[in-house]
Protein backbone atom coordinates (compact mmCIF):
# COMPACT_ATOMS: atom_id res chain seq x y z
CA UNK A 1 0.00 0.00 0.00
CA UNK A 2 1.02 3.54 -0.69
CA UNK A 3 3.20 5.41 2.12
CA UNK A 4 0.39 7.72 2.48
CA UNK A 5 -2.31 5.72 2.99
CA UNK A 6 -0.20 3.19 5.13
CA UNK A 7 -0.07 6.69 7.39
CA UNK A 8 -3.83 7.29 7.42
CA UNK A 9 -4.73 3.36 8.02
CA UNK A 10 -1.87 3.35 11.28
CA UNK A 11 -3.58 6.03 13.02
CA UNK A 12 -6.91 5.57 12.50
CA UNK A 13 -7.91 7.40 9.30
CA UNK A 14 -9.61 4.55 6.86
CA UNK A 15 -12.93 2.44 7.29
CA UNK A 16 -13.21 1.67 3.42
CA UNK A 17 -12.21 3.09 -0.22
CA UNK A 18 -13.90 2.59 -3.55
CA UNK A 19 -10.65 0.86 -4.64
CA UNK A 20 -7.56 0.52 -2.57
CA UNK A 21 -5.48 -0.94 -4.78
CA UNK A 22 -5.90 1.37 -7.41
CA UNK A 23 -5.97 4.04 -5.52
CA UNK A 24 -2.56 3.47 -3.60
CA UNK A 25 -0.91 2.78 -7.72
CA UNK A 26 -2.52 6.24 -8.62
CA UNK A 27 -0.49 7.46 -5.73
CA UNK A 28 2.89 5.61 -6.10
CA UNK A 29 2.86 6.63 -9.31
CA UNK A 30 2.78 10.52 -8.59
CA UNK A 31 1.35 13.27 -6.45
CA UNK A 32 -2.57 13.40 -6.72
CA UNK A 33 -5.10 16.03 -5.85
CA UNK A 34 -7.84 15.72 -3.36
CA UNK A 35 -10.31 16.91 -1.50
CA UNK A 36 -12.36 17.44 1.74
CA UNK A 37 -15.79 19.43 2.05
CA UNK A 38 -17.94 21.00 4.62
CA UNK A 39 -21.11 22.89 4.79
CA UNK A 40 -21.05 26.06 6.14
CA UNK A 41 -24.23 26.08 8.32
CA UNK A 42 -22.59 27.89 11.06
CA UNK A 43 -20.20 29.98 12.14
CA UNK A 44 -17.59 27.96 13.87
CA UNK A 45 -16.42 24.35 13.02
CA UNK A 46 -16.24 21.96 16.08
CA UNK A 47 -13.95 19.34 16.53
CA UNK A 48 -15.78 16.64 14.94
CA UNK A 49 -15.55 18.49 11.79
CA UNK A 50 -11.90 18.26 11.65
CA UNK A 51 -10.76 14.57 11.15
CA UNK A 52 -10.70 15.01 7.20
CA UNK A 53 -8.76 18.32 7.56
CA UNK A 54 -5.79 16.29 9.68
CA UNK A 55 -5.99 13.73 7.61
CA UNK A 56 -5.59 16.47 5.00
CA UNK A 57 -2.32 17.61 6.42
CA UNK A 58 -1.01 14.39 6.61
CA UNK A 59 -1.59 13.84 2.62
CA UNK A 60 -0.35 17.44 2.17
CA UNK A 61 2.28 16.31 3.78
CA UNK A 62 3.26 13.14 1.54
CA UNK A 63 3.66 15.60 -1.59
CA UNK A 64 -0.34 15.51 -2.35
CA UNK A 65 -2.34 18.89 -3.06
CA UNK A 66 -5.56 19.04 -0.73
CA UNK A 67 -9.02 21.06 -1.41
CA UNK A 68 -10.90 22.36 1.32
CA UNK A 69 -14.31 22.58 -0.42
CA UNK A 70 -16.69 24.95 1.53
CA UNK A 71 -19.91 23.91 0.87
CA UNK A 72 -21.98 27.89 0.52
CA UNK A 73 -23.75 26.40 -2.22
CA UNK A 74 -24.58 23.24 -0.70
CA UNK A 75 -25.34 24.53 2.75
CA UNK A 76 -28.50 26.34 1.21
CA UNK A 77 -30.26 22.73 1.25
CA UNK A 78 -28.60 20.69 4.28
CA UNK A 79 -27.00 17.20 4.25
CA UNK A 80 -29.53 14.67 5.41
CA UNK A 81 -26.54 12.45 6.52
CA UNK A 82 -26.24 11.61 10.02
CA UNK A 83 -29.11 13.82 10.62
CA UNK A 84 -32.45 12.77 12.36
CA UNK A 85 -34.21 15.98 11.18
CA UNK A 86 -34.11 18.37 8.29
CA UNK A 87 -31.37 20.94 9.12
CA UNK A 88 -33.09 24.78 10.02
CA UNK A 89 -32.64 27.05 7.31
CA UNK A 90 -30.77 29.70 7.16
CA UNK A 91 -30.11 32.98 5.20
CA UNK A 92 -27.97 33.16 2.25
CA UNK A 93 -26.27 36.00 3.63
CA UNK A 94 -25.48 34.24 6.83
CA UNK A 95 -24.18 31.11 4.86
CA UNK A 96 -21.48 33.73 3.12
CA UNK A 97 -20.85 35.19 6.41
CA UNK A 98 -19.91 31.53 7.36
CA UNK A 99 -17.65 30.82 4.72
CA UNK A 100 -15.75 33.69 5.97
CA UNK A 101 -15.09 32.76 9.16
CA UNK A 102 -14.56 28.85 8.33
CA UNK A 103 -11.79 29.75 5.47
CA UNK A 104 -10.13 31.95 8.36
CA UNK A 105 -10.17 28.81 10.46
CA UNK A 106 -9.36 26.08 8.13
CA UNK A 107 -6.27 28.78 6.92
CA UNK A 108 -4.66 29.17 10.67
CA UNK A 109 -4.82 25.47 10.70
CA UNK A 110 -4.05 24.13 7.29
CA UNK A 111 -1.88 27.07 5.77
CA UNK A 112 -3.74 27.66 2.68
CA UNK A 113 -0.39 28.85 -0.08
CA UNK A 114 -2.75 28.13 -3.38
CA UNK A 115 -0.32 25.61 -4.42
CA UNK A 116 0.07 22.60 -2.33
CA UNK A 117 -3.44 23.63 -0.23
CA UNK A 118 -6.42 25.99 -1.32
CA UNK A 119 -10.14 26.17 -0.59
CA UNK A 120 -13.20 25.99 -3.41
CA UNK A 121 -16.92 27.36 -2.42
CA UNK A 122 -19.37 25.13 -4.12
CA UNK A 123 -21.81 28.36 -4.78
CA UNK A 124 -19.07 29.22 -7.51
CA UNK A 125 -20.93 26.59 -9.89
CA UNK A 126 -24.04 25.61 -7.82
CA UNK A 127 -25.73 29.30 -6.93
CA UNK A 128 -26.73 29.96 -10.92
CA UNK A 129 -27.62 26.51 -11.97
CA UNK A 130 -30.64 25.45 -14.55
CA UNK A 131 -32.59 23.08 -12.56
CA UNK A 132 -34.06 21.96 -15.76
CA UNK A 133 -30.38 21.69 -17.20
CA UNK A 134 -28.86 20.16 -14.27
CA UNK A 135 -31.83 17.42 -14.04
CA UNK A 136 -30.96 16.76 -17.83
CA UNK A 137 -27.33 16.37 -17.45
CA UNK A 138 -26.88 15.38 -14.01
CA UNK A 139 -29.83 13.62 -12.71
CA UNK A 140 -30.38 10.93 -15.67
CA UNK A 141 -27.00 9.49 -14.21
CA UNK A 142 -28.69 8.67 -10.94
CA UNK A 143 -30.65 5.53 -9.84
CA UNK A 144 -34.08 6.52 -7.45
CA UNK A 145 -33.74 2.65 -6.00
CA UNK A 146 -30.48 3.07 -5.61
CA UNK A 147 -29.99 6.30 -3.65
CA UNK A 148 -32.45 4.75 -1.58
CA UNK A 149 -30.62 1.97 -0.55
CA UNK A 150 -28.12 3.96 1.12
CA UNK A 151 -27.93 4.54 4.99
CA UNK A 152 -28.69 8.11 5.16
CA UNK A 153 -31.35 8.03 2.88
CA UNK A 154 -32.81 4.89 4.55
CA UNK A 155 -32.83 6.34 8.11
CA UNK A 156 -34.14 9.21 7.44
CA UNK A 157 -36.92 7.81 5.34
CA UNK A 158 -38.67 6.52 8.56
CA UNK A 159 -39.25 10.19 9.86
CA UNK A 160 -39.06 11.59 6.57
CA UNK A 161 -37.32 13.27 4.02
CA UNK A 162 -37.83 16.00 2.20
CA UNK A 163 -37.55 16.21 -1.40
CA UNK A 164 -34.61 19.22 -1.34
CA UNK A 165 -32.57 17.16 0.94
CA UNK A 166 -32.91 13.71 -1.75
CA UNK A 167 -31.00 16.34 -4.06
CA UNK A 168 -28.21 16.91 -1.61
CA UNK A 169 -26.18 13.17 -2.96
CA UNK A 170 -26.53 14.97 -6.98
CA UNK A 171 -25.08 18.41 -5.88
CA UNK A 172 -22.15 16.87 -3.63
CA UNK A 173 -21.62 14.30 -6.71
CA UNK A 174 -21.58 17.08 -9.22
CA UNK A 175 -19.01 19.10 -6.56
CA UNK A 176 -16.49 15.90 -7.19
CA UNK A 177 -17.26 15.89 -10.94
CA UNK A 178 -16.77 19.69 -10.85
CA UNK A 179 -13.14 19.82 -8.86
CA UNK A 180 -12.07 16.36 -11.21
CA UNK A 181 -12.41 18.81 -14.54
CA UNK A 182 -11.60 21.93 -12.74
CA UNK A 183 -8.27 21.01 -10.87
CA UNK A 184 -7.68 16.76 -11.65
CA UNK A 185 -9.31 16.12 -8.12
CA UNK A 186 -9.12 12.18 -8.17
CA UNK A 187 -10.06 11.66 -4.66
CA UNK A 188 -12.50 12.43 -2.13
CA UNK A 189 -12.16 12.04 1.72
CA UNK A 190 -14.13 12.28 4.62
CA UNK A 191 -16.34 10.63 7.52
CA UNK A 192 -17.84 6.65 6.81
CA UNK A 193 -21.56 8.35 6.93
CA UNK A 194 -20.44 10.18 3.59
CA UNK A 195 -19.89 6.88 1.88
CA UNK A 196 -23.47 7.21 -0.31
CA UNK A 197 -22.50 10.80 -1.44
CA UNK A 198 -18.81 9.82 -1.81
CA UNK A 199 -19.75 6.87 -3.79
CA UNK A 200 -22.32 8.45 -6.28
CA UNK A 201 -19.27 11.28 -7.13
CA UNK A 202 -16.85 8.61 -8.33
CA UNK A 203 -19.83 7.15 -10.36
CA UNK A 204 -21.11 10.40 -11.76
CA UNK A 205 -16.87 10.93 -13.03
CA UNK A 206 -17.30 7.29 -14.73
CA UNK A 207 -20.61 8.08 -16.55
CA UNK A 208 -20.24 11.70 -17.70
CA UNK A 209 -16.67 11.34 -18.65
CA UNK A 210 -15.50 7.66 -19.05
CA UNK A 211 -16.79 5.74 -22.27
CA UNK A 212 -13.33 3.44 -23.41
CA UNK A 213 -11.18 1.49 -21.29
CA UNK A 214 -8.64 4.32 -21.84
CA UNK A 215 -10.91 6.91 -21.07
CA UNK A 216 -12.07 5.25 -18.05
CA UNK A 217 -8.35 4.61 -16.70
CA UNK A 218 -7.91 8.51 -17.19
CA UNK A 219 -10.92 9.28 -15.26
CA UNK A 220 -10.88 7.24 -12.78
CA UNK A 221 -11.81 8.57 -9.22
CA UNK A 222 -11.75 7.29 -5.49
CA UNK A 223 -13.55 7.66 -2.37
CA UNK A 224 -11.83 6.98 0.94
CA UNK A 225 -13.81 7.10 4.12
CA UNK A 226 -12.48 7.32 8.00
CA UNK A 227 -14.35 6.09 11.35
CA UNK A 228 -16.67 8.45 12.71
CA UNK A 229 -15.17 8.92 16.01
CA UNK A 230 -16.88 8.04 19.13
CA UNK A 231 -15.60 8.19 22.49
CA UNK A 232 -14.91 4.67 24.39
CA UNK A 233 -17.89 5.00 26.27
CA UNK A 234 -20.08 5.01 22.69
CA UNK A 235 -21.03 8.61 22.29
CA UNK A 236 -20.05 11.16 19.97
CA UNK A 237 -16.46 12.63 20.32
CA UNK A 238 -16.33 16.55 20.24
CA UNK A 239 -19.93 16.77 22.77
CA UNK A 240 -20.28 17.82 26.33
CA UNK A 241 -22.99 18.49 28.54
CA UNK A 242 -22.60 22.22 26.98
CA UNK A 243 -23.10 21.49 23.36
CA UNK A 244 -20.04 20.85 20.95
CA UNK A 245 -16.63 21.79 21.51
CA UNK A 246 -16.50 24.62 18.99
CA UNK A 247 -13.05 26.06 17.54
CA UNK A 248 -14.01 29.51 17.89
CA UNK A 249 -13.41 30.75 21.11
CA UNK A 250 -15.83 33.07 21.36
CA UNK A 251 -18.00 29.80 21.07
CA UNK A 252 -15.95 27.71 23.46
CA UNK A 253 -13.06 29.07 25.89
CA UNK A 254 -9.42 28.14 24.83
CA UNK A 255 -9.49 26.75 28.88
CA UNK A 256 -12.71 24.93 28.03
CA UNK A 257 -11.36 23.08 25.23
CA UNK A 258 -8.32 22.03 26.45
CA UNK A 259 -10.17 20.96 29.57
CA UNK A 260 -12.23 18.68 27.22
CA UNK A 261 -9.25 17.14 25.79
CA UNK A 262 -7.53 16.95 29.56
CA UNK A 263 -10.46 14.93 31.09
CA UNK A 264 -10.98 12.03 27.93
CA UNK A 265 -10.95 8.87 29.21
CA UNK A 266 -7.74 7.35 29.36
CA UNK A 267 -8.98 3.90 27.21
CA UNK A 268 -9.38 7.13 23.94
CA UNK A 269 -5.82 9.25 25.14
CA UNK A 270 -3.79 6.85 22.38
CA UNK A 271 -6.69 7.18 19.90
CA UNK A 272 -6.83 10.78 20.09
CA UNK A 273 -3.10 11.13 20.05
CA UNK A 274 -3.13 9.64 16.64
CA UNK A 275 -6.15 11.21 15.48
CA UNK A 276 -5.79 14.97 16.36
CA UNK A 277 -2.03 15.64 16.28
CA UNK A 278 1.03 14.67 14.38
CA UNK A 279 3.38 13.20 16.93
CA UNK A 280 5.04 9.97 15.47
CA UNK A 281 3.30 7.17 16.53
CA UNK A 282 6.97 5.82 18.37
CA UNK A 283 6.33 8.73 20.55
CA UNK A 284 2.87 8.81 21.15
CA UNK A 285 3.15 4.74 22.33
CA UNK A 286 6.02 6.02 24.76
CA UNK A 287 3.59 8.78 25.97
CA UNK A 288 0.29 6.46 26.50
CA UNK A 289 3.21 4.01 28.48
CA UNK A 290 3.62 6.84 31.25
CA UNK A 291 1.50 8.56 33.63
CA UNK A 292 -1.95 8.36 32.09
CA UNK A 293 -2.76 12.39 33.55
CA UNK A 294 0.76 13.13 32.10
CA UNK A 295 -0.35 11.65 28.78
CA UNK A 296 -3.81 13.77 28.78
CA UNK A 297 -1.76 16.66 29.28
CA UNK A 298 0.21 16.32 26.66
CA UNK A 299 -2.74 15.76 24.53
CA UNK A 300 -4.75 18.55 25.71
CA UNK A 301 -1.48 20.78 25.05
CA UNK A 302 -1.13 19.38 21.62
CA UNK A 303 -4.40 19.82 20.31
CA UNK A 304 -5.25 22.98 21.63
CA UNK A 305 -1.41 24.53 20.14
CA UNK A 306 -2.47 23.05 17.00
CA UNK A 307 -6.00 24.83 16.57
CA UNK A 308 -5.65 28.03 18.84
CA UNK A 309 -1.61 28.62 18.39
CA UNK A 310 1.08 27.68 21.29
CA UNK A 311 0.90 31.05 23.33
CA UNK A 312 -2.85 30.18 24.23
CA UNK A 313 -2.00 26.47 24.84
CA UNK A 314 0.66 27.81 27.61
CA UNK A 315 -2.42 30.11 28.73
CA UNK A 316 -4.50 27.05 29.35
CA UNK A 317 -2.15 24.73 30.47
CA UNK A 318 -1.10 27.63 33.50
CA UNK A 319 -4.85 28.24 34.19
CA UNK A 320 -5.72 23.92 34.15
CA UNK A 321 -2.41 23.52 36.74
CA UNK A 322 -3.19 26.49 38.69
CA UNK A 323 -6.85 25.12 39.00
CA UNK A 324 -6.33 21.34 39.79
CA UNK A 325 -3.11 21.39 41.67
CA UNK A 326 -2.00 24.77 42.45
CA UNK A 327 0.76 25.19 40.53
CA UNK A 328 0.59 27.12 37.42
CA UNK A 329 -0.56 30.42 36.69
CA UNK A 330 -3.94 31.02 38.17
CA UNK A 331 -4.67 34.13 35.91
CA UNK A 332 -5.27 32.18 33.12
CA UNK A 333 -8.50 30.14 34.94
CA UNK A 334 -11.99 31.31 33.98
CA UNK A 335 -12.09 34.65 35.26
CA UNK A 336 -15.59 36.71 36.14
CA UNK A 337 -15.20 40.10 37.88
CA UNK A 338 -17.64 41.15 40.61
CA UNK A 339 -17.83 44.10 42.50
CA UNK A 340 -15.97 44.48 45.52
CA UNK A 341 -18.74 46.25 47.05
CA UNK A 342 -21.36 43.12 46.81
CA UNK A 343 -18.74 41.46 48.58
CA UNK A 344 -18.28 43.56 51.10
CA UNK A 345 -21.71 43.58 51.87
CA UNK A 346 -22.14 39.91 51.94
CA UNK A 347 -23.06 37.73 49.27
CA UNK A 348 -24.73 34.35 49.93
CA UNK A 349 -22.83 31.20 48.57
CA UNK A 350 -25.78 30.56 46.12
CA UNK A 351 -25.68 33.97 44.48
CA UNK A 352 -21.80 33.87 44.04
CA UNK A 353 -21.65 31.13 42.56
CA UNK A 354 -24.56 31.80 40.19
CA UNK A 355 -22.80 35.12 39.23
CA UNK A 356 -19.55 32.93 38.39
CA UNK A 357 -22.36 30.97 35.67
CA UNK A 358 -21.32 27.68 37.29
CA UNK A 359 -25.18 26.76 37.59
CA UNK A 360 -27.56 27.65 35.13
CA UNK A 361 -30.12 28.30 37.75
CA UNK A 362 -29.64 29.22 41.20
CA UNK A 363 -31.30 25.64 42.50
CA UNK A 364 -28.58 24.05 40.46
CA UNK A 365 -26.31 25.82 42.64
CA UNK A 366 -28.40 24.78 45.75
CA UNK A 367 -28.27 21.40 44.54
CA UNK A 368 -24.07 21.70 43.84
CA UNK A 369 -23.65 22.89 47.45
CA UNK A 370 -26.00 20.47 48.99
CA UNK A 371 -24.47 17.57 47.39
CA UNK A 372 -20.87 18.75 48.88
CA UNK A 373 -19.80 19.80 45.29
CA UNK A 374 -18.55 23.07 45.87
CA UNK A 375 -15.68 24.78 47.25
CA UNK A 376 -14.07 28.41 47.85
CA UNK A 377 -10.58 28.33 47.83
CA UNK A 378 -9.98 24.65 48.93
CA UNK A 379 -12.79 24.78 51.11
CA UNK A 380 -16.23 22.56 50.90
CA UNK A 381 -18.72 24.59 51.13
CA UNK A 382 -22.10 22.58 52.98
CA UNK A 383 -24.27 25.53 54.09
CA UNK A 384 -26.38 27.21 51.28
CA UNK A 385 -27.25 30.12 53.67
CA UNK A 386 -23.43 30.48 53.93
CA UNK A 387 -22.81 34.08 53.48
CA UNK A 388 -19.20 35.35 51.68
CA UNK A 389 -16.80 38.68 52.07
CA UNK A 390 -14.13 40.15 51.17
CA UNK A 391 -12.83 39.46 53.85
CA UNK A 392 -12.96 35.63 52.79
CA UNK A 393 -10.84 36.56 49.95
CA UNK A 394 -7.46 34.56 49.78
CA UNK A 395 -4.08 35.96 50.20
CA UNK A 396 -4.10 38.32 46.75
CA UNK A 397 -7.98 39.18 47.27
CA UNK A 398 -9.53 36.67 45.08
CA UNK A 399 -11.89 33.43 45.16
CA UNK A 400 -11.02 29.92 43.42
CA UNK A 401 -14.47 28.17 43.35
CA UNK A 402 -14.78 24.86 42.38
CA UNK A 403 -17.83 23.27 40.87
CA UNK A 404 -17.91 18.92 40.70
CA UNK A 405 -14.49 17.95 39.84
CA UNK A 406 -13.40 19.78 36.63
CA UNK A 407 -14.90 23.09 37.04
CA UNK A 408 -13.06 26.31 38.45
CA UNK A 409 -13.81 30.20 38.26
CA UNK A 410 -11.48 32.46 39.53
CA UNK A 411 -13.34 35.61 40.88
CA UNK A 412 -11.42 38.52 40.86
CA UNK A 413 -12.86 41.84 42.98
CA UNK A 414 -13.28 45.29 40.91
Amino acid sequence: MNAALETLKERGFYQQCTDVDGLSARMDAGPITFYVGCDPTGPSLHIGHMVPFFALRHLRAAGNTGIALIGGGTARIGDPSGKTEMRKMISYEQIDENVTHIEKQLDRFIGFDGKTAYTENNKNWLADLNYIDFLRDIGSCFSVNKMLTFEAYKQRLEKGLSFIEFNYQLLQSYDFLNLHQRHDCVLQIGGDDQWGNITAGVDLIRRKLGGTTELNKLHDCFGLTFPLVTRSDGKKMGKTEKGAIFLDPAMTSVFDFFQYWRNVADPDVRKFLLLFTFLPVSEIDKIVAGNINEAKERLAYEVTALIHGKDEADKAMAGARAAFSGAGDKTQMPTVEIAKAALSAGMGVIDLFFEAKLGNTKSDVRRLIQQGGASVNGKTIADVKAVLTDKDADDSGEFVLKAGKKKFVRVVLK
